[in-house]
């Protein structure tokens, strides 16, 4: 089943992108919930011609993404976690804590479009992946130290 996004769905697609999906997933999530419509080929071409009206928005949105991309670059997180006397973390370090900090040094980042690779439950130095915009993304490494 085709599916025309409304908004961006985590590890399926993004705002206007035209993707496959199981029928059931289709009318039983997406579609009852406003994230999809039905790609009909009246709505391919309603799509198309709204997407053709908001070239120059969409330009702007990534250049935007990438300036952000580019002042995060070099950036390098210290991150605080209660340890025990092994360097094993009690519970972990996730996004929330990754945007909490980013969000310490005057970078407002969302939440959701943090990606750490492994999981953090020792102390050492990490690395995370910020997918800013749908051709744009960053690499920042953070270190989880001791309090």
């Amino acid at each position: 089943m085709q599916v025309i996004l409304k908004e961006d769905v985590v590890n399926l697609g993004y705002k206007d992108d035209v993707v496959n999906v199981k029928s059931g997933y289709g009318r039983n999530f997406l579609i009852p919930r406003g994230k999809a419509v039905i790609a009909s080929e009246s709505a391919k071409k309603v799509l198309a011609e709204n997407l053709k009206q908001r070239a120059h928005k969409l330009a702007k949105i990534k250049d935007d993404a990438q300036e952000l991309a580019n002042r995060l670059e070099g950036v390098s997180l210290t991150i605080g976690a209660k340890t025990s006397s092994t360097g094993t973390i009690f519970g972990s370090v996730g996004n929330i804590q990754i945007a909490d900090a980013l969000a310490k040094q005057g970078f407002e980042v969302d939440r959701k479009i943090i990606n750490i690779k492994e999981s953090v439950k020792e102390v050492g130095n990490y690395k995370a992946q910020l997918k800013l915009h749908k051709d744009v993304s960053v690499e920042i490494s953070f270190e989880v130290v001791s309090e």
